[in-house]
């Protein structure tokens, strides 16, 4: 496709300021008005590609718009696609649909493409995305397997000039999370002994019949790089989550945020950090299980009923269950602390301990040396300036290692030891077949 003179504009006007200001971090923040881009004329605006428009994938698509003109939209569910081609407040009757994700890819026109599929697809995806030089919004949890980690911060670090934002929304949350995420590393709880992270069970249901594909879904390409199976619509859309297939059940579905704010309060969300073994032996399955795999195709078969032991180096243990509220409870020597999406309770914050101690230069040291804003604010600003967005790319990999740690653990119901700084599995050849899974023949990743 060609690109006239107005699209080259706006690609060159985002490359040039990301680029410019990898350079440094003291960095002037230039005139931003709320939200990004909105007051700009339409052909300086990001141009978006929104690859998965389901139920999640339409929410964000609502934000982007916000932000950049959504130029396509891409779904292998016709409906999907359609419904948010011709959403008021996505496509407006005006964008492109797609089913194959690469002809989005391909558009110079797009700068930035969200990606909002099902979690096996993200990684083949977002890879490419890198390559053809976009920028990349992607929801959590971003992998599906150890290996899959590795590609991606390889991939990122190729290519520095790219912002990837993942949406895991709670870290811009200042009354709750950041507030919690702050008062642990100011020390203000004292020694952190313990931290519990709350993510519940997955659902149990089955068995599911065998059923006809509907004819607006292509099911092969549903599957792309999973194993192949027959079609039952539990496996589909939304409920792909509670099957190994394709997701992490709750490991990787809500550990990907609660994960997430225990090791960024913990200051282990940097690259060799990490618990050092995931103890699995308090794990069950809805399904029989032998060697880590289910012996039925028909039924979920992510954990529902968990209590899996991590331990750190320094002697911290982090338990991630389903039995108790769902969020994070960190308890120190000096006090005790709540929180989740609801609230944040205990005597610390009863009586204010963090009072001074929770200042705007605290937010920006935890937005990565930017102001506090809206989630997806930060994603377009950081689009303009540059830098790292408060949610980046390389952190969320380290809560990934713990995530899918914790959820091989409990497939194989024993305890697992792992090397951070090597980002290997110790002395155990079997737990380490599940560093990666091989992609089905004709969706491998790209060799970039």
């Amino acid at each position: 496709m060609s690109r006239n003179p107005k699209q080259i504009k706006r690609r060159d006007f985002l490359r040039h300021t990301t680029t410019a200001s990898l350079a440094t971090c003291a960095i002037p923040y230039l005139t931003w008005s709320k939200p990004a881009f909105a007051n700009r004329a339409k052909n300086d605006r990001p141009g978006i590609g929104c690859i998965g428009v389901g139920s999640m994938g339409t929410g964000d698509a609502v934000e982007h718009a916000r932000f950049g003109e959504i130029l396509a939209v891409c779904d292998v569910d016709a409906e999907h696609m359609e419904r948010a081609r011709n959403h008021d407040a996505i496509g407006r009757g005006k964008a492109d649909g797609y089913k194959d994700y690469r002809e989005v890819l391909d558009r110079s026109d797009i700068d930035v493409v969200s990606v909002v599929t099902p979690d096996h697809w993200h990684v083949k995806i977002c890879l490419e995305a890198l390559a053809a030089g976009k920028h990349v919004f992607c929801q959590k949890p971003l992998t599906l397997t150890l290996e899959e980690n590795q590609l991606i911060r390889n991939a990122c670090r190729k290519f520095p000039d790219r912002v990837f934002f993942i949406g895991t929304q709670q870290r811009s949350d200042r009354d709750r999370f950041l507030r919690a995420v702050n008062m642990v590393r100011k020390g203000l709880l004292g020694d952190i002994s313990k931290v519990t992270v709350g993510i519940n069970g997955s659902p149990t249901g089955g068995p599911f019949e065998v059923a006809d594909v509907p004819p607006h879904l292509d099911w092969d390409f549903w599957q792309g790089p999973a194993p192949e199976h027959a079609y039952r619509e539990r496996r589909c859309h939304y409920e792909f989550r509670w099957w190994y297939e394709y997701s992490g059940g709750k490991f990787t579905d809500w550990g990907a945020h609660h994960v997430d704010i225990a090791l960024w309060a913990l200051n282990q969300i940097d690259e060799g950090q990490g618990p050092i073994a995931f103890d699995g032996t308090d794990a069950k399955h809805p399904v029989e299980y032998k060697d880590g795999y289910p012996v039925v195709d028909d039924c979920y078969n992510t954990s529902h009923d968990f209590d899996i032991k991590c331990t750190f180096e320094n002697g911290i243990e982090m338990r991630i269950e389903s039995r108790g509220d769902n969020g994070v409870l960190f308890e120190g020597s000096k006090g005790r602390m709540f929180v989740n999406r609801g609230k944040i309770v205990g005597k610390p914050i009863e009586e204010n301990w963090d009072e001074g101690h929770f200042t705007d230069e605290d937010i920006v040291e935890l937005y990565n040396g930017k102001p506090f804003e809206g989630h997806k604010q930060n994603f377009y600003r950081t689009i303009q300036e540059g830098g790292l967005p408060v949610s980046d790319v390389y952190s969320h990999l380290q809560v990934m290692n713990v995530c899918h740690l914790a959820a091989i653990a409990a497939r194989l119901g024993r305890e697992i030891r792992w090397d951070p700084k090597k980002e290997e599995i110790i002395a155990d050849a079997h737990a380490s077949s599940f560093v990666a899974r091989a992609p089905r023949k004709g969706f491998e990743y790209p060799s970039l």
